[in-house]
């Protein structure tokens, strides 16, 4: 194939062609999966009855928007949940979860996270870093943790003694954040919510959704998952969400989070959407499919990267559970100009050069290279990683796969340019 517009050597163009043929299997497994969260995702909007008049803005208080409370419907039938609070003034993807959070736990409160310590930016919640100010810790709540075996799998045996009856919440983080352990099925965290619930009957089982949405058939709360959270600028905001969470499981639980949100008494009822209904309609409808290309675009990316002599996890084949993708560049240079070439596959900003910075909530240095028409959405091809051993890039997204294949030949290049390239 030409590549008339991108000097990319022969080398990435031959190794490319050569890997595609070995992909094919993935990628039909990715279309089946991708099909059937179509068809779910359009059932839940005309089940719903969406309408034009939901796009309708709401000012103030936004008393009886019936977009915003159209959308809550069709998030909770597309994640199988009993009902779900989906808003554009959640921050971040760590905001949606605090909100939970502080939602469902009460001072005296003990939370246990049975996949090891959460990622980076949930640590000050926690109170586990920081200086503790308006966390968790600061409230009461007591956190415990299990961790993962060694080989980064969920350790149940562990989970069989260190989960109490007194224990409120069983924590799960589905991704796997900055590290290089597995990302987590739906079939395993039903098993997680089953000794859960076996042990301490009463307990609430949250997880951490973030990446992990539409890239299996079902989501956590159609397997023992009581609450669950995430982010619009990750795969349910389809690339199109300017902003926005979402927080979807129990109704009784949704409604604490709302309180938390809002206040007690008024929960859902109020909150503008100030014309941002339209784009998280289109986007969730996009969703399934840009979480689709998202996948093929990791899976190319890690047999290009292996091809080529370098570990990634998982790997060209596997079965995934999110979307990201880990390649171990085992270099700091390697790792930089990785995410430099992938910079220059962007649409927005594509003369940008990263650099490491000390960016906050991160206790080193961080490279984030991400051109996208959101700043800082995940579902667009985006890489980013801590300058720390094993320098490792956890790289993400990609809106369509054509654009997202040539992303990862120009990090090759990049790579090979700077005489980096295995």
């Amino acid at each position: 194939m030409l590549y008339p517009y991108f000097p990319i050597d022969d080398k990435i163009k031959q190794a490319a062609d050569t890997v595609l043929e070995t992909l094919q299997p993935a990628f039909a497994s990715i279309d089946c999966t991708t099909e059937y969260n179509q068809q779910k995702m359009l059932a839940a909007f005309q089940e719903a009855g969406v309408s034009e008049s939901h796009f309708v803005a709401s000012t103030g208080y936004g008393y009886g928007d019936r977009g915003r409370d159209a959308l809550d419907v069709v998030f909770a039938k597309a994640l199988g949940a009993e009902d779900a609070l989906v808003r554009h003034n959640f921050v971040s993807g760590t905001h949606a979860l605090t909100v939970a959070l502080f939602g469902v736990l009460r001072p005296g409160d003990t939370m246990v996270s049975v996949t090891g310590i959460p990622y980076d930016t949930l640590r000050g919640v926690l109170g586990i870093t920081g200086d503790g100010n308006g966390s968790l810790k600061e409230f009461g709540i007591h956190y415990e943790q299990i961790d993962l075996k060694d080989d980064g799998t969920p350790d149940y045996e562990a989970m069989e003694q260190g989960i109490r009856p007194d224990v409120k919440m069983v924590y799960i983080q589905r991704s796997r954040g900055y590290s290089l352990r597995p990302s987590l099925f739906v079939e395993e965290i039903e098993k997680i919510a089953e000794i859960a619930k076996r042990k301490a009957p009463n307990c609430i089982v949250m997880v951490d959704n973030c990446y992990g949405e539409f890239v299996q058939k079902d989501e956590p709360t159609s397997h023992g998952a009581d609450l669950m959270a995430g982010s619009l600028i990750k795969n349910p905001g389809g690339g199109i969400a300017p902003t926005g969470g979402y927080i979807a499981g129990r109704k009784d639980l949704v409604e604490s989070c709302a309180y938390r949100l809002t206040t007690p008494g008024t929960g859902k009822e109020i909150g503008a959407t100030l014309g941002n209904n339209r784009e998280l309609f289109l986007g969730a409808f996009h969703a399934p499919h840009a979480t689709g290309e998202a996948l093929k675009t990791a899976a190319f990316t890690a047999a290009l990267m292996e091809h080529f002599g370098y570990q990634v996890t998982p790997r060209p084949l596997e079965k995934r559970a999110d979307i990201i993708q880990a390649i171990l560049l085992e270099k700091e240079e390697a790792l930089i100009a990785f995410c430099q070439g992938i910079q220059k596959g962007a649409p927005i900003d594509a003369f940008v050069v990263p650099e490491p910075w000390d960016m906050p909530g991160y206790d080193c240095q961080v490279i984030m290279a991400a051109g996208a028409f959101t700043l800082g959405a995940s579902i667009e091809l985006s890489a980013d990683a801590p300058l720390r051993e094993p320098y490792a890039a956890w790289m993400q997204g990609g809106l369509n796969f054509h654009s997202g294949k040539l992303g990862a030949m120009l990090a090759a290049q990049s790579m090979l340019e700077k005489g980096l390239l295995g």
